[in-house]
């Protein structure tokens, strides 16, 4: 369980924006994954999708680390989220943008949607 434990850490440290979900970013098999998918890409920041529907292990220590039993899962630079239910107040708000803005600060990463 270590390992599975590391590679989680490993995958949210490499990636800015993490989704935990069922499915991949070009073949989502759950409307929830697909929701998150097209939320995420209507800010235009790159970020990964990491299938879990079938790797229960995986699944269950995500479920563990998080203390959140549903898919998807979202970590933004490093930091657990939730899921759209969560985020979509934040967007709203401006919150989100703000906090997207910071996590990709001197990575050299532009948007390709400009929501200002």
């Amino acid at each position: 369980m270590a390992d599975l434990h590391d590679e989680i850490k490993r995958e949210i440290a490499d990636n800015t924006i993490l989704v935990y979900g069922k499915g991949t970013k070009d073949a989502p098999r759950c409307g929830f994954t697909a929701e998150t998918i097209q939320f995420f890409n209507a800010f235009g920041y790159p970020f990964a999708v990491v299938d879990v529907l079938e790797n229960m292990p995986k699944r269950q220590a995500l479920s563990e680390q998080t203390d959140w039993q549903t898919l998807p899962k979202v970590f933004i630079a490093g930091q657990f989220y939730g899921d759209t239910d969560i985020l979509e107040p934040m967007a709203k708000s401006g919150e989100l943008a703000k906090l997207l803005e910071k996590s990709f600060e001197g990575k050299g990463v532009t948007p390709s949607i400009q929501l200002r």
